[in-house]
């Protein structure tokens, strides 16, 4: 049974429909290959995903651990190579300026974060370049 449906909407557009929740989503094409760049760009959500997987994994970690991860963001930055057009690098920044985890937490919550499933599924020619600022 799918867990997705996408629908094509024309001019470039598509729209999910998350099964589960009835959650819905637009991707627009960028503006840079003939799209309108209205919504996230299916790259957008490649790059988008891995930030939110290493969130998600950070959060099942600390939970355990009464971590408690409030003010914890990422900035996400994804960089396209052309011919064939391609995302060759995705960025990630995290901050986290009340972080009250202990130097061994840390480590074992970026150490989940680099092993996410979204990180270990993404091919390997694209770079991963991850920062922790906490």
């Amino acid at each position: 049974m799918p867990t997705i449906i996408n629908e094509y909407q024309g001019s470039l557009r598509t729209r999910f429909i998350h099964l589960q929740s009835g959650n819905k989503l637009i991707t627009d094409a960028p503006t840079d290959n003939n799209g309108k760049g209205e919504s996230f760009s299916p790259t957008d959500l490649v790059a988008g995903a891995l930030s939110a997987c290493m969130l998600t994994i950070i959060g099942i970690k600390a939970d355990p651990e009464n971590i408690d991860l409030s003010g914890l963001r990422s900035e996400v930055t994804k960089v396209m190579a052309a011919d064939p057009r391609r995302i060759s690098e995705v960025q990630i920044d995290f901050f986290w300026e009340n972080c009250t985890a202990s130097d061994k937490q840390r480590i074992m919550l970026k150490k989940a974060a680099l092993t996410c499933p979204v990180a270990l599924s993404i091919h390997p020619d694209i770079k991963q370049d991850v920062k922790f600022h906490f």
